[in-house]
């Protein structure tokens, strides 16, 4: 399918879908819905290559087959440039943008309550020495003594914030450079201008965070469909004057704060979003430095979504030990990490425990 979408070649990708339909109805029904969320982002692909082709009635046919309700994404996807003005388009970015709304927040409001009293275990959440010799490498090669600054903590945090979202460009549709080492992949970016999926992108600023001496983690954020793919990476970063962890989002140049100004930590936004306090996003929060990323979708449509569940891995990221934080309603499938067998907990106390 990657192949006949940069090829913009329709025919190819209809033989395709219809072989994948072949094979996906010979499973029994209950396995059948695993393919469901494959299926519907195939459809979307294909909208995307009629737009590109201008065929604009075939490509809002297949968008709505889709049913693509990521609004956002809708926003800024240029492939559907040719059909932005196009009636059915319209009505269906309307109707996208009235059902995602309510159901998000509906659904997170609906998982509030955990369980403090869960005493089960988690694996102990560790934080890589400022003097690691790949961490050592890393502050001197992209000298990011200077880039942090001599401001105050809180201020050196997000000058490194800004610094990554600069650098690095965020492709969430495209692999990330495989290579081994923090130091080579983040090279290889600069100077090849390859992009990174938001997963990859925390993963460097947890890096550029712990290099400078900070306890940083690297925060999956999940969705309560176990079938959904669609999930948002983030980093939270410990401030010691603060006394707090703190919500940072390098894909979108993003930090939140209370009506008072106050930076707020990924627990603190999502009882927030469900009691229905206010929030502030930072104004100069954007994607790729090309579009100002909307307050309103940002954090009620897409991160309301995202906020269900939580996944840590216990010392930086990429290892297989890893810690996953679930509303004490949630009796499903164990969202993307059944490879990872991660330790889960009801208790919020228990995995945002400030770092020791």
């Amino acid at each position: 399918m990657g192949t006949a979408y940069d090829n913009k070649d329709t025919a190819a990708y209809r033989i395709i879908i219809d072989n994948f339909l072949t094979d996906v109805n010979k499973l029994d029904t209950n396995l059948r819905k695993n393919y469901n969320t494959i299926l519907l982002n195939a459809y979307y692909n294909y909208s995307c290559i009629y737009s590109l082709t201008g065929n604009k009635d075939k490509a809002i046919d297949y968008l709505q087959k889709s049913k693509f309700n990521d609004y956002n994404h809708l926003l800024i996807d240029t492939d559907l440039d040719n059909i932005r003005n196009e009636k059915r388009f319209k009505t269906y970015l309307k109707n996208v943008k009235k059902n995602a709304l309510e159901s998000h927040l509906e659904t997170l409001k609906n998982a509030a309550q955990y369980n403090f009293n869960d005493k089960r275990k988690i694996t102990k959440f560790t934080y890589k020495s400022i003097n690691d010799s790949d961490l050592v490498l890393l502050r001197k090669t992209f000298n990011l003594d200077s880039i942090a600054g001599t401001g105050n903590e809180v201020l050196q945090i997000l000058n490194i914030l800004h610094w990554v979202h600069n650098t690095f460009i965020h492709d969430g549709l495209k692999d990330s450079p495989n290579c081994n080492g923090i130091v080579n992949l983040m090279n290889i970016c600069i100077k090849e201008h390859k992009t990174l999926d938001c997963e990859t992108l925390a993963g460097v600023a947890n890096n550029c965070f712990l290099a400078m001496g900070f306890k940083s983690r690297q925060v999956v954020c999940l969705p309560k469909d176990s079938t959904d793919m669609d999930c948002h990476s983030i980093n939270t970063v410990y401030s010691n004057t603060l006394n707090k962890w703190l919500w940072i989002d390098p894909t979108n140049y993003a930090y939140l704060m209370n009506e008072k100004g106050e930076l707020l930590s990924i627990a603190e936004v999502r009882e927030r979003l469900i009691n229905d306090k206010p929030l502030i996003l930072n104004p100069d929060a954007n994607w790729n430095n090309k579009f100002s990323t909307v307050k309103e979708f940002y954090i009620n449509e897409y991160m309301a979504k995202n906020l269900y569940a939580f996944q840590c891995y216990v010392s930086g990221g990429g290892e297989s030990k890893s810690n996953l934080l679930v509303p004490l309603e949630y009796k499903g499938i164990i969202p993307r990490t059944a490879i990872n067998k991660p330790k889960v907990t009801n208790n919020p106390d228990l995995f945002w425990a400030k770092p020791e």
